[in-house]
C-alpha cells in the first residue's frame, strides 16, 4: 500500500484524504520513511538519491495533524489538503533551514515564509523538507551543491538536472506527492525532462519572488514540478496572484485553471481542431540535438496533428546567441544579488585581520568553484571598460530574441520544442566543462530572457529506457491554454504514468 500511495499524484492523494480512506498524518508518514531511508545513508553512498538538504519530520508530523483535524471539520477541502510536498532550499521557510545548497549560508533559518509558502499552507499541504539543489541556483545537474550530488532515480548514475535537481528527484522517487522549484534558465523544465515529470515555468510576474533568493532577478520565477499536467494546473492555481512585496508582480488575481483539470475527465474528437502549434525547424537541425530527442519531437508532433492541431514549421531566429545572452544578463545580475552574503549580516563568518580580510576570506571559502565563476564573469561584463561591448549589447540582443518570440507566437498558438539536446548525463559527465554544460540550456533559456510561460511534459524514452521530455511555450499570461494543449497530450499518452521505482 505504501508504494502504491507513493506513485500516485497529489491530485488523486489528496481525494484520496478528502474522501477519508486515508488520514493526512498516515499519508505524511509513508512519504516521510521513504524520504528517511535515504536521507539517513551514508553520505557520498552510491546509492543514495541525495534529494534533501532538511528532512522537517516532527513539524511535518504535527502540521499533517492539524490539517487533518481541520478536514474532519470540514475547513479545509481543497485539493491539496494533507498532501506531502518539498521546498527548494533557495525558498525561505520558517521551518526548516534555507541554504540555497551554499557554505556560506549552512544552517541558516528564515524569519519568514516565501509568499508560495504561505500560500500552500493556506492551502493545507504539507512541507516534508527542503531539498537540494546546484548551489544558488547555478549549474544544471545538482553537482554543485555544498551537500553533495543528487542523483536521479531512473539511473543512479547520472544526474536529475539542475538546479532544481532535488525537486525533481524527491517527486520521482516518491519521497513527495510534488515540488517546487525555481527556474531561472531552465531549472524546472531540464529537471521535469531528465525525470519524467511535468514542470511550468510561469510567466514573468505571475508568481511572487517575495522569499526567493535571487540569482538573475530579471529572469528567476517560481514553478510546480508535478507527475502530471493537473498536479501542475493545480499547484500553479495556488501560487499564483498578486503581491504587493513583489514590484515586479503583474497580477490582478490568481490564475484559475479548473478548466485545465478537467480537460482529463472531458473526451473529444480532434479537441485541438483550429489550434496551430509551431514547430521550429532549425531547432531540430542543432548539432549535439542527439538521434531519440530528435525523434521523440517528431512523434510529438504527429500525435499533435492527430489531436486536430494545424502543425506549422517555421525558423525561429536567433536561437544561437540564447545562451551567451543568457550567461552575461544572469552573470551580471548574480553579481549584484550575492554581493550581500560578505560573512557580517548573516550565514557564514571566516576569519580576518581586518573587515576587508573578513569579506575575502569569507567569499572564498564559503562559495563554491562556479559560483565564483560567474560572480566574476558578472563583475567583468559590467566594468567601466566592458560594459557597453558586453551587458548593453546583450540587453539589445534579449530584446531581439523577445521580438523574434512574440512574432512567431503571433502566427500561432503555442510552440513545440525540445527541453535538453539529449537525456540524463551521467555524473561528472559535464562538471569539469562548463560550456558543454551551458550550451544544455540552449532550448530553455530564450523562455526566461523573454519572460513567456513554458511546460515541460514526458513525451517518451530513450533507448537507454531514459525519460525524454518535450516542451511548450506560449504568449504572456497563456498559462491555461498551454496547459490545456499539455493535457490533451497526456489524455492520449501514459509516458507520464511511468515511475522510476
Amino acid at each position: 500500500m505504501a508504494n502504491e500511495l507513493r506513485t500516485k499524484s497529489a491530485f488523486e492523494i489528496g481525494r484520496l484524504i478528502r474522501d477519508k480512506q486515508i488520514s493526512s498524518p498516515e499519508v505524511t508518514r509513508v512519504f516521510l520513511d521513504a524520504a528517511k531511508a535515504d536521507f539517513s545513508k551514508a553520505v557520498g553512498a552510491d546509492d543514495k538519491i541525495n534529494a534533501f538538504t532538511d528532512l522537517t519530520e516532527e513539524y511535518a508530523m504535527h502540521r499533517a495533524e492539524e490539517i487533518q483535524k481541520q478536514i474532519e471539520t470540514g475547513e479545509n477541502l481543497s485539493p491539496f489538503s494533507g498532501v506531502p510536498v518539498a521546498i527548494k532550499d533557495c525558498i525561505c521557510t520558517t521551518n526548516g533551514t534555507t541554504t540555497a545548497s551554499s557554505k556560506i549560508l549552512e544552517g541558516y533559518v528564515s524569519p519568514y515564509d516565501a509568499e508560495v509558502v504561505r500560500r500552500l499552507n493556506a492551502a493545507g499541504t504539507v512541507m516534508i523538507g527542503k531539498v537540494n539543489m546546484d548551489e544558488f541556483a547555478m549549474g544544471g545537474s545538482t553537482e554543485t551543491s555544498h551537500y553533495g550530488i543528487t542523483r536521479n532515480p531512473w539511473d543512479l548514475s547520472r544526474v536529475p538536472g539542475g538546479s532544481s535537481g532535488g525537486s525533481a528527484a524527491s517527486v520521482a522517487a516518491g519521497f513527495a506527492a510534488f515540488a517546487l522549484g525555481s527556474d531561472t534558465g531552465g531549472s524546472i523544465r531540464q529537471p521535469c525532462s531528465f525525470n519524467n515529470l511535468t514542470g511550468v515555468k510561469p510567466t514573468y510576474g505571475s508568481v511572487s519572488r517575495y522569499g526567493l533568493m535571487a540569482y538573475g532577478s530579471s529572469l528567476d520565477q517560481i514553478g510546480p514540478l508535478c507527475h502530471d499536467v493537473r498536479d501542475a494546473a493545480a499547484v500553479l492555481s495556488i501560487i499564483s496572484g498578486p503581491d504587493k512585496r513583489d514590484s515586479t508582480n503583474i497580477m490582478d488575481e490568481s490564475f484559475e485553471l479548473c478548466s485545465v483539470i478537467h480537460h482529463f475527465e472531458n473526451v473529444a474528437d480532434k479537441p485541438l481542431k483550429g489550434l496551430k502549434i509551431g514547430l521550429p525547424t532549425n531547432y531540430l537541425e542543432m548539432d549535439g540535438l542527439a538521434h531519440d530527442v530528435r525523434e521523440t519531437i517528431i512523434q510529438a508532433r504527429n500525435k499533435y496533428k492527430e489531436l486536430g492541431a494545424e502543425i506549422i514549421d517555421f525558423e525561429l531566429p536567433l536561437i544561437d546567441y540564447a545562451v551567451p545572452t543568457y550567461l552575461i544578463v544572469s552573470a551580471a545580475e548574480a553579481s549584484s544579488n550575492l554581493s550581500r552574503y560578505d560573512g557580517v549580516k548573516y550565514g557564514y563568518r571566516a576569519d580576518g585581520d581586518d573587515l576587508l580580510d573578513v569579506y575575502y576570506n569569507t567569499r572564498s571559502e564559503g562559495f563554491g568553484t562556479e559560483v565564483k565563476r560567474r560572480i566574476m564573469l558578472g563583475s567583468f561584463v559590467l566594468s567601466s571598460g566592458y560594459f557597453d561591448a558586453y551587458y548593453k549589447k546583450a540587453l539589445k540582443v534579449r530584446a531581439l530574441i523577445k521580438q523574434a518570440f512574440d512574432e512567431a507566437l503571433s502566427k500561432v498558438d503555442v510552440i513545440l520544442s525540445p527541453v535538453c539536446p539529449t537525456e540524463a548525463y551521467e555524473i561528472g559527465g559535464q562538471i569539469k566543462d562548463p560550456i558543454a554544460m551551458y550550451l544544455g540550456d540552449i532550448y530553455t533559456t530564450s523562455v526566461n530572457l523573454t519572460g513567456l510561460p513554458a511546460v515541460s511534459l514526458p513525451a517518451g524514452f530513450s533507448n537507454n529506457n531514459l525519460p525524454i521530455g518535450m516542451q511548450l511555450i506560449g504568449k504572456t499570461l497563456s498559462e491555461e491554454k498551454l496547459l490545456g494543449v499539455a493535457a490533451e497530450f497526456q489524455k492520449v499518452t501514459d509516458y507520464h504514468k511511468k515511475r522510476a521505482f
